[in-house]
């Protein structure tokens, strides 16, 4: 009889364990996954390469040398020199600021237009909805890469500019964002909470901002970590072809395009700035692949 007065519990105390919400098994979930930790190194040194080259190098990356033209790797020089003799690591180093300025800028413009047209539609529904849902459609049905080239081909030498080649690729990136962020809303301005919240004589515009948004936000932020990675990419692609980030501006992508004529004879110019590319696009995607895992209950 004293084991079982001993076993029961008190009455008023509970259980210290408490039930943890989505968010909270989601950043536990993304605690333990060491891809999670190891993408986030990687763009953590991206991050501080980024805004403080000098701590990686103290080499200009705009003094070239002739004589140093297509050196291959040596001491002092890890990533050797390009065709006009100037440094490949040093201009690797410094390239990451234009590359990763172009992706962060594009992710949250896209993200504010998408997730406000999105809010929108969902909130008021009707002939409101219905525009911005076939708007969003023929967005979609425009792949970003074409639409982006032509319209930088129109452009000409104005659209070089980080600032101006995120916000081409801002308002040709967002309707996935919308639709998205639509769908969302839709699914939670029927729960229980916002029924409540409505009942107890709260308006519209605090509705939305305290309750549906907050609730819906999570998968439009699982989408934009997934889209900065691509939009890395893009950049790189653009350049490429001669179509985005122009010299003097020092991106990945304008390193790969000039290294691409001599590839046979210095392979080093091309080797260094895709494999970082590749590094950082894989990480971002790994690091957006985890988050899109923890915050989907059916993934678990």
């Amino acid at each position: 009889m004293t084991d079982l007065l001993q076993a029961t519990p008190r009455a008023g105390t509970e259980p210290r364990r408490r039930s943890r919400s989505l968010t909270g098994e989601a950043l536990a979930q993304l605690g333990r996954s060491p891809l999670v930790w190891i993408g986030l190194v990687i763009l953590a040194i991206l991050a501080v390469m980024a805004i403080a080259p000098s701590l990686f190098t103290s080499v200009d990356p705009q003094r070239c040398i002739l004589l140093n033209s297509r050196k291959p790797p040596a001491y002092g020089s890890w990533f050797g020199f390009d065709i006009q003799g100037c440094d490949v690591f040093a201009r690797t180093v410094h390239g990451a600021r234009a590359s990763l300025s172009v992706a962060l800028l594009a992710t949250i413009g896209s993200t504010l237009i998408g997730g406000t047209l999105g809010l929108v539609a969902g909130l008021k529904g009707g002939v409101v909805d219905a525009v911005i849902s076939r708007i969003t459609d023929v967005v979609l049905g425009l792949p970003t890469l074409l639409g982006a080239i032509v319209i930088l081909a129109t452009l000409g030498s104005s659209g070089s500019g980080v600032l101006r080649l995120a916000l081409v690729l801002s308002l040709l990136g967002w309707a996935t964002e919308a639709r998205l962020m639509r769908a969302s809303v839709l699914q939670t301005r029927s729960a229980d909470y916002v029924d409540a919240a409505r009942a107890a004589g709260a308006g519209s515009f605090r509705v939305a901002l305290r309750h549906i948004l907050p609730n819906a936000v999570a998968p439009l932020l699982v989408l934009a970590t997934l889209s900065l990675g691509g939009y890395v990419g893009t950049e790189a692609t653009l350049s490429y072809l001669g179509l985005g980030l122009q010299p003097p501006v020092i991106s990945w992508g304008t390193a790969i395009s000039d290294a691409q004529p001599y590839l046979a004879s210095a392979p080093h110019m091309l080797l260094f700035p895709s494999l970082i590319l590749t590094i950082t696009v894989l990480s971002l995607v790994l690091l957006g692949e985890a988050v899109r895992r923890a915050f989907d209950p059916r993934a678990r």
